[in-house]
């Protein structure tokens, strides 16, 4: 009988030889952090465009969603930290090469600006719960005259933070599901959908839901569209990379892959969009939570699968 002995000189715990160290408070982070960005975009977009006024839901009240958003995935993540006494070592330093040390920095920016948005529409959100605060009726004043400002801010802000919950996988080379260019602008359609998606649910005017589902019916297209390209890149890249792929396409994967993220949370949304669009009465709660629903699942499949694969050297 013959035996070889295989020998490595990496024994790295939680790298070699186990592979899965990212849980599912990745995925929710990476989920929240992309809903935020798109419900901070749209408000600042339509702030910037003076339509404020006819488009109440996008700029008021999904705007509630963002902080909250933010606080949740910031607690995710720091539920996952092994060590989370050491956390603030990451605003020690700035490391243009690094998209977890953007991320950190948009996100110590970004949160703030959502919690300040919020309060500058206090008084026309909580009508009812007014605080009879002198210091608080100025405070809400002056954010209201800097609204425009804060818009300004807030769209470069909320596209860094959408690109940033992909390339926090795609600088990952070492993983051939990640090494992906395209993820950063998959994930910040993806997160510009279900912001869309969430001020669709919100909104009460049809003219805010019919635009709304426009802008979304053209980022689910657009999405699509990324994701055929993401697949038909790794088929034709190394061997690798085609076994990466036929996690989603063939393997463990494909389930939850197509099932919930292209056909229940793109496919089907698009075509009860498009048919609300010609203007067939559908309920817009269904499309809406359908997208919410194939956006986090997307980010538990990327996540997980992604961990699984691996170039080997």
């Amino acid at each position: 009988m013959q035996e070889e002995l295989f020998t490595s000189g990496r024994n790295i715990p939680h790298i070699d030889p186990s592979l899965e160290i990212w849980h599912w408070p990745i995925s929710v982070y990476l989920f929240l952090g992309g809903l935020a960005a798109g419900l901070l975009f749209f408000a600042g977009i339509v702030t910037v465009l003076g339509k404020d006024k006819e488009y109440p839901a996008a700029v008021k009240f999904a705007s509630i969603v963002s902080p909250i958003a933010l606080t949740l995935g910031l607690l995710a993540l720091f539920y996952d930290l092994t060590h989370k006494l050491y956390f603030w070592r990451l605003y020690t330093t700035i490391r243009i090469e690094s998209p977890m040390s953007w991320g950190a920095w948009v996100l110590l920016i970004i949160t703030p600006i959502s919690f300040l948005w919020v309060i500058s529409y206090y008084s026309e959100l909580f009508p009812k719960w007014k605080l009879n605060f002198k210091f608080f009726d100025d405070f809400e004043n002056f954010l209201k005259k800097q609204r425009k400002n804060m818009a300004i801010a807030l769209i470069p802000l909320s596209i860094i933070l959408g690109v940033y919950t992909g390339i926090l996988l795609s600088a990952f080379n070492a993983r051939p599901l990640w090494n992906n260019a395209i993820l950063g602008p998959l994930f910040l359609t993806s997160g510009l959908s279900t912001g869309a998606a969430t001020i669709i649910l919100l909104a009460k005017s049809k003219k805010e839901r019919h635009l709304f589902s426009k802008i979304d019916l053209a980022l689910i297209v657009l999405e699509l569209g990324l994701i055929v390209h993401m697949l038909m890149g790794m088929y034709a890249g190394s061997e690798v990379q085609l076994e990466a792929m036929q996690l989603l396409v063939g393997g463990e994967f494909t389930l939850m892959f197509f099932g919930f993220v292209i056909i229940l949370g793109l496919i089907i949304p698009a075509i009860l969009e498009l048919t609300e669009i010609i203007g067939y009465k559908v309920p817009v709660a269904i499309p809406a939570i359908l997208i919410l629903i194939g956006g986090l699942v997307f980010r538990f499949v990327m996540v997980e699968a992604g961990q699984i694969t691996r170039y080997l050297y």
